[in-house]
């Protein structure tokens, strides 16, 4: 077996699967993103390249925080295998469907490759431990020990790879009193304070944010783990395993933690909505600058009387503020007048609306990839944009176990009836492509 000291020193080995122009997988017209991104040159055959291409990444995880970092990675070039069960991901249900394949899968594993293996057939785990042997990643967040049940934990695994970086993602860590626990986004929401503190601020009852925080903040911060990791690997040779706790990254993100922690009370600045001419606007910074900059610059009166007490005085600056706001004819007004003393707003938009905006556009944040029905559909695209390297969704998504035969001859060396015996044993399965 081929020992693989670095995955910059194999870019002849692989460079094939992301630098081989195949016109299936990229678009070409020229007002896509990815022309736009990389140019003619590369879709040519030119030599950019990207910033984790010839990486291999074994892509155990299911719903949102480890697919979105294997989705991150995939776009930085990296070569992703999606591992899933008979069942496949709970998310290809999820959303609209096209041609058997969901929105939200779409979104998080747009540009990996499927194999599709039962964990729970008997011959499952030699196969799959020859997978992560050829793997410079491996990303999972199972529920701590399920990985170990099937002999596929960091212990069973690095001793054949000692290369291997194994990113697990849970609820309340890998070790410890609460370790055990079965944990979504929302449970988390809810550990965090951030529910309590959502609550006490709208003065509502407590209910779960719309957006999947937690997952989004874990996955970010295990992508995090992973670059740090494989930059060690490059000085030391050795791999990493990188524990995130999705309770960890949540107190991490409170940038308020010094008031819980410093046990005084929390004293919020961030923005404030205000009416205005069009709708409400969103102004932000703290509100004695807000005052002096427009008191000073658009002679806005002070209307306290002498003696005000402070809460009086903020009460009637506001008003007086709320007031000059509303005093202009049309929205472009106020704006220009906010730019001059450069004061930071923001409109309140619609999701569709964001995606509609002048710098999501110029910046092609949304991308059109093959729908596999003879179309595209749009994904978001990564934020990341290198000076010098492409980045970008690399093909739409799979069906499952799409990839079955293509990543074990790749991968493995495969022969066909090596791969026809473990599909008559149930240890590999593919669903019917439409």
């Amino acid at each position: 077996m081929e020992t693989r000291r670095s995955f910059r020193k194999n870019r002849t080995r692989r460079s094939r699967h992301r630098n081989a122009y195949d016109p299936g997988r990229f678009a070409t017209d020229p007002g896509s993103r990815w022309y736009a991104c990389i140019g003619s040159e590369f879709l040519n055959g030119g030599s950019l390249e990207f910033p984790l291409q010839n990486l291999r990444v074994l892509d155990f995880s299911r719903v949102l925080a480890g697919p979105f970092a294997g989705r991150m990675l995939s776009d930085m070039g990296a070569e992703v295998v999606k591992l899933e069960p008979p069942e496949g991901d709970v998310t290809r249900g999820w959303g609209r469907m096209r041609a058997g394949l969901s929105g939200y899968y779409t979104q998080q594993n747009a540009g990996k490759r499927s194999v599709c293996v039962n964990l729970e057939s008997p011959g499952s785990t030699p196969l799959v431990r020859r997978l992560a042997g050829q793997a410079d990643v491996l990303i999972e967040n199972f529920r701590p020990g399920v990985m170990a049940r099937h002999g596929l934990s960091w212990q069973d695994l690095s001793p054949d790879n000692p290369r291997l970086i194994m990113l697990s993602i849970s609820g309340f860590g890998q070790q410890g009193p609460e370790s055990h626990r079965a944990a979504y986004a929302a449970v988390l929401h809810a550990e965090s304070g951030l529910v309590a503190r959502q609550a006490g601020e709208d003065q509502r009852s407590p209910s779960d944010p719309v957006l999947s925080i937690a997952d989004m903040n874990a996955g970010l911060h295990g992508l995090v783990g992973i670059l740090s990791a494989l930059y060690l690997r490059e000085r030391g040779g050795r791999g990493q395993h990188i524990d995130i706790a999705m309770l960890d990254t949540m107190l991490l993100t409170d940038d308020y933690a010094n008031f819980t922690l410093d046990e005084i009370p929390l004293t919020r600045g961030g923005g404030q909505v205000w009416d205005a001419p069009g709708g409400p606007i969103m102004i932000t910074g703290d509100f004695r600058i807000v005052w002096k900059l427009l008191a000073k610059h658009h002679g806005v009166v002070d209307p306290t009387p002498a003696g005000a007490p402070l809460e009086e005085k903020i009460r009637l600056r506001r008003k007086a503020v709320g007031d000059f706001f509303l005093s202009f004819p049309d929205r472009l007004g106020l704006i220009s007048a906010l730019d001059a003393v450069n004061l930071a707003w923001g409109d309140i938009r619609s999701n569709s609306a964001a995606f509609a905006s002048p710098t999501a556009q110029a910046r092609r944040t949304v991308a059109q990839v093959d729908d596999r029905a003879g179309g595209t559909r749009p994904v978001v695209e990564s934020p990341y944009r290198f000076s010098d390297a492409p980045s970008h969704v690399a093909r739409g998504p799979a069906y499952r176990g799409e990839h079955n035969r293509e990543v074990l001859v790749d991968w493995l060396g495969a022969s066909p009836n090596e791969i026809e015996a473990l599909e008559r044993d149930g240890i590999l399965s593919a669903e019917p492509m439409p």
